[in-house]
């Protein structure tokens, strides 16, 4: 009787062991960073830019800033920041779901990165994972400017624009 209950009890643990799942996940949006994000990152969510107090929220490719109190999103920064070069100013990676809701937390967080501009961008480096990330024809918009991919008689050109020499 023993022999057959040891033996019961181990089919029966056989047929309910179940192996491990093991699930890896791997986020990469490489792709889906401007040209203007720092490099080094396989996944950003957010850009904060401490120079003007503006969030960049790459997924959506939006920018996220205050206006009378209200956070707003857009395509492009408004006119107030016209000045701003978004190539040259410092880009704080921030992969949380919207900062801006801490805005004060991240704020003080990173004021020691206002003004700073020595960071190397996508669009200026070498790295092999970044190569024809945004060069002409190959960005998400199609054929780039340039001899082959501007209007006709936007070519290279023999002057500025004045016409041809007679």
């Amino acid at each position: 009787m023993k022999k057959i209950s040891l033996i019961s009890a181990l089919l029966l643990s056989t047929l309910l062991f179940k192996t491990a799942d093991a699930q890896i996940s791997l986020n990469v949006n490489i792709g889906a960073q401007p040209a203007w994000g720092p490099v080094g990152y396989d996944y950003v969510e957010n850009y904060y830019l401490p120079d003007i107090d503006v969030y960049y929220d790459v997924p959506a490719h939006q920018y996220v800033y205050l206006n009378n109190n209200v956070w707003v999103r857009s395509r492009a920064l408004p006119a107030r920041y016209s000045n701003y070069n978004i190539y040259n100013g410092y880009k704080v990676v921030v992969n949380e779901p919207r900062p801006w809701l801490r805005a004060d937390v991240i704020r003080a967080k990173y004021v020691g990165y206002k003004g700073r501009h020595d960071q190397v961008i996508i669009r200026n480096s070498k790295d092999v994972k970044y190569v024809n990330h945004w060069k002409p024809g190959k960005g998400p918009k199609g054929p780039g400017r340039g001899p082959a991919g501007g209007p006709p008689g936007h070519g290279p050109g023999r002057g500025h624009g004045k016409g041809p020499k007679h």
